[in-house]
């Protein structure tokens, strides 16, 4: 764009550009010619878009077409998203931790408020010394059956994801998993850490997701949100104690009685090769 009185060119904002529909102009340019960021870059300076070849870039990256083999010669997205599937109970575990606050006794501002007199109690507690912070969930599912085993901690620390990691294998070898083939977690520090990859083993691939993308490891992720919505914030608690045995009767609510559309309807546990016959009673 050029000053009408001075006659120079003015650099105009990509958010102003963008409303003249320079995106739907990238879009087309890309499937029909197969032209690169930057020959797109020359033609929108062509024709009086001022933008920058990463600019381009990131929009072809967000249309996904930022590489030329995702494009047919018809210029449509040959792209395929790909699904990790786990073929046997133990060919692939999932990893993950979930933060939660830490439930003063007497039941923490959720039940009481944050101005209330609970609330300040609570308060003072911590600052003369009593525990705070957060409890740490730490969770492992199976791929394949998506029987889950859950721990709150005190940490997320290596050598406590280790620890965990080892009670796991015992408890799945205790299902008739006895060999895990797979790893599957996020890039967190204790996964990251040498007393993890002990733990894991020379027999087991550990396989970390792509960075900042949580859907990559998504069936310990929803099975994170199952429980955030059927047990941690379903009900009010007055400690966390009795949060934690809540935590343990729901687990056993969800491995042998809950049905999972995973399972075609029936709980993980009816996937498994071996029967458990020491399951225990449902009280949800």
């Amino acid at each position: 764009m050029r000053d009408c009185k001075t006659g120079r060119r003015v650099r105009t904002g990509v958010r102003t550009r963008l409303q003249h529909g320079s995106i739907e102009q990238i879009e087309s340019w890309r499937r029909e010619h197969k032209w690169s960021a930057q020959r797109i870059t020359d033609e929108l300076v062509s024709i009086g878009f001022v933008i920058n070849r990463r600019t381009v870039s990131r929009h072809l990256t967000r249309l996904g077409l930022g590489e030329r083999r995702f494009i047919d010669p018809g210029g449509e997205n040959n792209r395929k998203p790909g699904k990790t599937i786990a073929r046997r109970p133990g060919h692939m575990v999932h990893l993950d931790v979930k933060k939660v606050g830490r439930i003063p006794d007497g039941g923490g501002w959720r039940i009481h408020g944050r101005d209330s007199d609970q609330a300040k109690v609570a308060r003072r507690a911590k600052s003369a010394g009593a525990k705070r912070g957060y409890v740490y969930l730490h969770s492992v599912v199976d791929g394949f059956s998506r029987l889950a085993y859950t721990e709150p901690l005190g940490d997320e620390k290596g050598a406590t994801a280790a620890a965990f990691l080892a009670r796991a294998k015992v408890w799945f070898a205790a299902h008739g998993i006895n060999h895990i083939h797979r790893v599957v977690t996020d890039n967190g520090a204790c996964y990251r850490s040498g007393d993890f990859a002990r733990i894991v083993g020379q027999g087991t691939r550990h396989q970390r997701t792509k960075p900042y993308t949580p859907r990559h490891n998504g069936k310990v992720e929803r099975y994170q949100r199952i429980m955030a919505e059927e047990v941690l914030y379903a009900c009010e608690f007055t400690s966390e104690d009795a949060r934690s045995a809540a935590i343990t009767v729901w687990n056993i609510h969800y491995k042998y009685h809950r049905p999972h559309s995973a399972a075609a309807g029936k709980p993980p546990a009816a996937r498994l090769r071996e029967s458990v016959t020491n399951v225990e009673p449902s009280y949800t």
